[in-house]
C-alpha cells in the first residue's frame, strides 16, 4: 500500500524551531555548518539519516536509562528512543533548510502483541516537490531501515495481522503526547517498557 501524507501545517512550519526541536541550538548549528556546509539537499538527507540512525543509540539497543528529549540532548549525549531521535533528525535537516516532518507508527511493542502496542516515531523530508518517509530509529537483528527516496525502506513496515497503523499526519512539531511522556519519565527503559502512549487522537 503506497502511504498518502497528510500535511497538517504550511511548508515553512516544517523548517522552523518547535517544541524539543530546538534547531537555533548553537550545537546544532555547528553540526551543520561542520559536517553539512558543502551538501546537496539530497546528500544533507543522508548524513543526516546515517548520523542519527549510526552514532545515536536507541536507548532500548544500549539498556541506557538516560531520558533525552530534545534534539539538543540526542546530540550532546548521543543516545534515546525513536523520540528525541526523530526531534534531532528534525532539526538538523531544518537547520540545513530542508522542510522535515515528525510522523508516527502504532506498533506492536515487542515481536508480537503480547505487551500491546506503543508509538514509533519517525520522519519525512520535502525533497523534489514530494515527502519522502524515513525511520532513523537504528537497525539491530530484525530491523534493516535504509536510506531511500524511492521505495521506502522503514524500520518497522505495518503487518495487517496485528492492529498496527502508518498514522499519515505529518506534524511541525511533536505530538502532546509525545512531549508530555517525555517529560514525565526519568528512566528511559521504564519508560520504554510501561510509558508509551499506546494509540494517538487530538491531532492539529
Amino acid at each position: 500500500m503506497t502511504f498518502e501524507p497528510t500535511v497538517t501545517a504550511p511548508l515553512e512550519a516544517y523548517l522552523a524551531p518547535a517544541p524539543l526541536i530546538d534547531c537555533e541550538s548553537p550545537d546544532i548549528a555547528a553540526f551543520v555548518d561542520a559536517r553539512l556546509g558543502a551538501c546537496s539537499p539530497e546528500q544533507a538527507v543522508s548524513r543526516v539519516f546515517h548520523f542519527v540512525r549510526d552514532e545515536v543509540s536507541h536507548s532500548w539497543d544500549i539498556q541506557g536509562h538516560r531520558v533525552t528529549r530534545s534534539a539538543s540532548d540526542a546530540l550532546r549525549y548521543r543516545e534515546g528512543i525513536c523520540y528525541p531521535k526523530s526531534h534531532l533528525f528534525a532539526a538538523l535537516l531544518r537547520r540545513y533548510g530542508v522542510p522535515t516532518a515528525l510522523c508516527y507508527q502504532r506498533l506492536t511493542l515487542l515481536d508480537d502483541d503480547s505487551r500491546g502496542y506503543a508509538i514509533h516515531a519517525l520522519n519525512a523530508v520535502y525533497l523534489d516537490g514530494r515527502w519522502h518517509r524515513l525511520d532513523a530509529r537504528g537497525n539491530k537483528p530484525g530491523v534493516d531501515a535504509e536510506f531511500s527516496l524511492e521505495e521506502e525502506r522503514l524500520a518497522f513496515p505495518i503487518r495487517s495481522s496485528y492492529a498496527e497503523i502508518d498514522y499519515p499526519m505529518l506534524l511541525a512539531e511533536p505530538h502532546p503526547a509525545i512531549a508530555s511522556t517525555l517529560a514525565a519519565h526519568q528512566d528511559a527503559l521504564d519508560m520504554y517498557l510501561g510509558g508509551l502512549p499506546s494509540e494517538l487522537s487530538a491531532w492539529p
